[in-house]
């Protein structure tokens, strides 16, 4: 049995909400990390889904500049985290928004 687009429709909103309320709730800046690039492998299914449905390459192509976003964002994001922690020997997001000042 071959999946059809709504289970891959399904099966992305349900990691996509996973990955919102991770962002919302987590206090840690790797949790929220990781959980923001559950949001974009979430998006890159949709575009695969789409794209097999419409028989199109398109969305193949989407989730490759989606992947060199993500690739992108974590190396400056990991470095940013690294960063935090070597200043302030804790990666909680409470305490990063005391540098705004």
């Amino acid at each position: 049995m071959e999946p059809t687009l709504a289970s891959y429709l399904a099966l992305s909103g349900i990691l996509f909400t996973i990955g919102a309320v991770g962002v919302i709730f987590k206090r840690n800046a790797i949790g929220m990390f990781m959980c923001i690039e559950l949001m974009l492998n979430a998006v890159n299914i949709t575009f695969v889904g789409f794209s097999r449905f419409y028989n199109d390459a398109t969305g193949q192509l989407f989730v490759f500049m989606v992947m060199s976003v993500a690739a992108a964002e974590a190396a400056i994001g990991l470095g940013i985290i690294i960063a935090f922690f070597r200043n302030r020997i804790s990666v909680d997001v409470d305490d990063a928004s005391i540098l705004k000042n």
